[in-house]
């Protein structure tokens, strides 16, 4: 088999239906499912079907039907092979090399399968065993014994330090590939591995078909340090790229056309007790654009759900984050908060499903948990606070890819920004003494009020672009440079990272080596990445990214400085990098808008973008005097 079933899945997965049938037949939406014309047969009713949720399309005209690959194959008349290439490259999914070990490779990941198979029926024996008496008494306290334990296979790993180990051993399962899976820990210190799992209740995590390809343990004394611990990422197991139940969760949320995303296993476990059957869970992390993206497959508005603590409240906003500039028209979250100190499991067993319920009714539009925010960074009672507030906001929304939904976020916001301004309190528009700068007259009863007055745009926006364009280079090496010599700072700080976008050739190329290599070894040391810069033939440009960061500063750049300041110059440059580009593509807006409408509002909105990029390129020039005497800025 050229392209094993996994590679094929993880295409679907990452390209709707809808998406791929839309560009050549033009779709509306018909409740869950899209409906357009045939592509096979002149028709002037609509046959022709698209369900992103089954990733499937039927044409009642012609009688076809099938998948995305097929799709193409019928419309434009490739063959398999043309078909699965090109749609990987529009996911950015990598396809196998054609060799005779293909085969090999896909006997080897059906062989992995069913180990974790052997390993999830093992846990739920011992759960239903004499080791498994505290675990069931455990579950049979918080509600989750019996059927419902058999529906999402609970389970119970043995305090023992071998014995699953052993137990594997004996169905002649090699101990490389227990140690692969992520079932035991092994390293270069550790003369001979032990389980990872050990007196810990035990969640089997599945992916979309419902096989077992990870798993998620609940320890059951109250001083480990790790109360939850997950599988680490394994050729099957990918945390940021599948979600917990969702193989239960897909049927329940095509029915209702909703879903719903909740924090942990047992949250979603809760949810489904109190009639929410469509819930799942993110895996241990923030919810990433690959999840999103899946949720996004089962509804148009999935359903975040929160804990009502402070740890809950951050969960969220770094999802506002992650999601804000993925949406499209049409796709949106919208977030429901717990009361403070309860998660969905506590909720229930309080209060009862009503109370879950009434916590979905009230889930709030992203909008308004973006608004409130911003509300909450402090008071509003000023000009000068109300500016800060209105340029952070803008900031934020023009963050959002799609040129439409940006152009309503930005008019919402500009909406709400008037409702905090005097003149929306009923004080008269620029309120000052008569004769003072900014004085106007109230118009009188049916006089028209006055034309705002013209200015013309300021010179000064050239220069500070200018400014940009030249210190983007060195703040992106950087950035670059100092993950090159402090490699641990990749994980540190790997959210932000990963929204980081780059101008320079070697900076984008290094940038994005390093994250792989994080990614694939987990912690990766100097030694390994110099390896992988070298086979990517990019050691050259890590060296050159180098000598323009020492040029900048050379003292967080050395192997053995401090951690708070290297920490810190991270820290600064990438909220610096963020503002900058943020506020020039903003100033670039705002002349637009004050070329095609010069009002007042415009004007100001110009000035600020065009002060707030001449506040930064100011931060960096004086970052940059210590080490160099001037400003690469300038």
């Amino acid at each position: 088999m050229r392209y094993p079933p996994h590679i094929l899945e993880e295409i679907r997965a990452r390209l709707p239906a809808s998406d791929v049938v839309g560009r050549r037949v033009k779709l509306k939406k018909a409740g869950r499912e899209w409906r357009g014309l045939s592509p096979f047969n002149a028709e002037k009713t609509p046959s022709f079907y698209v369900n992103d949720q089954k990733q499937f399309y039927h044409c009642f005209s012609s009688g076809k039907h099938g998948d995305v690959f097929t799709f193409l194959m019928e419309t434009e008349g490739l063959s398999f092979p043309e078909a699965v290439e090109r749609l990987a490259g529009e996911a950015g999914v990598s396809l196998p090399a054609p060799s005779a070990d293909t085969a090999a490779l896909e006997s080897k990941r059906r062989g992995a399968v069913e180990v974790m198979e052997m390993a999830a029926r093992w846990f739920e024996d011992q759960l239903r065993g004499a080791n498994g008496a505290n675990a069931r008494a455990y579950l049979d306290r918080r509600g989750l014994a019996g059927e419902i334990a058999t529906r999402f296979r609970l389970g119970y790993a043995p305090g023992e330090r071998y014995a699953l180990r052993d137990f594997l051993a004996s169905k002649d399962v090699a101990k490389d590939l227990m140690a692969e899976l992520g079932l035991l820990v092994t390293g270069e210190d550790i003369a001979v591995p032990y389980d990872r799992f050990r007196d810990r209740i035990m969640f089997p995590i599945c992916d979309v078909r419902g096989r077992v390809i990870a798993f998620g343990g609940r320890a059951m004394q109250a001083d480990v340090k790790a109360k939850y611990l997950n599988s680490p990422e394994t050729p099957l197991f990918h945390k940021g790229q599948g979600l917990y139940n969702l193989h239960q969760a897909r049927k329940p949320a095509h029915e209702r056309g909703t879903i719903i995303a909740v924090e942990g296993y047992v949250d979603a476990i809760a949810m489904t007790l109190a009639g929410h059957p469509n819930t799942v869970a993110q895996l241990g992390t923030a919810l990433t654009e690959e999840q999103i993206a899946l949720l996004w497959r089962h509804a148009d508005e999935p359903v975040l759900c929160f804990d009502g603590d402070g740890a809950g409240q951050r969960a969220a906003h770094r999802t506002l984050d992650v999601a804000l500039p993925l949406l499209t028209p049409g796709k949106s979250l919208r977030f429901a908060v717990l009361p403070e100190g309860q998660d969905p499991d506590d909720l229930l067993r309080a209060e009862g499903p009503g109370a879950i319920d009434r916590v979905l009714g009230a889930a709030k539009p992203l909008v308004e948990v973006l608004w409130s925010r911003a509300l909450e960074t402090g008071s509003v009672e000023t000009p000068e606070r109300r500016a800060g507030l209105a340029a952070a906001l803008r900031e934020t929304v023009h963050g959002i890819r799609d040129e439409t939904v940006r152009r309503y976020y930005r008019d919402e916001i500009e909406e709400r920004l008037r409702g905090l301004s005097p003149r929306a309190a009923g004080r008269p528009a620029g309120a000052g003494p008569a004769g003072r700068p900014g004085f106007q007259r109230r118009p009188r009863p049916g006089e028209p009020p006055p034309s705002p007055r013209i200015r013309s745009a300021p010179s000064a926006s050239v220069a500070a672009s200018a400014g940009f364009a030249g210190a983007a280079p060195v703040r992106e090496a950087v950035i670059t440079g100092l993950l090159l010599v402090h490699p641990g700072l990749i994980n540190d700080f790997a959210d932000e990272l990963m929204l980081l976008e780059f101008e320079h050739p070697d900076a984008r190329a290094v940038f994005s080596a390093l994250l792989d290599c994080a990614a694939e070894t987990g912690e990766p040391d100097q030694a390994v990445l110099e390896a992988r810069l070298a086979r990517a033939g990019l050691s050259e440009a890590a060296a050159r990214l180098l000598g323009m960061a020492r040029s900048r500063d050379r003292k967080t750049l050395e192997p053995h400085a401090d951690p708070a300041l290297r920490e810190d110059a991270l820290r600064q440059a990438m909220i610096l990098h963020r503002k900058a580009g943020a506020l020039h593509s903003e100033l670039r807006q705002a002349e637009r808008a004050f070329a095609e409408e010069p009002t007042e509002a415009n004007w100001t909105w110009l000035c600020q973008a065009k002060e707030g990029l001449a506040t930064v390129i100011a931060a960096e020039a004086e970052a940059e005097l210590p080490e160099t005497g001037h400003s690469t800025a300038a």
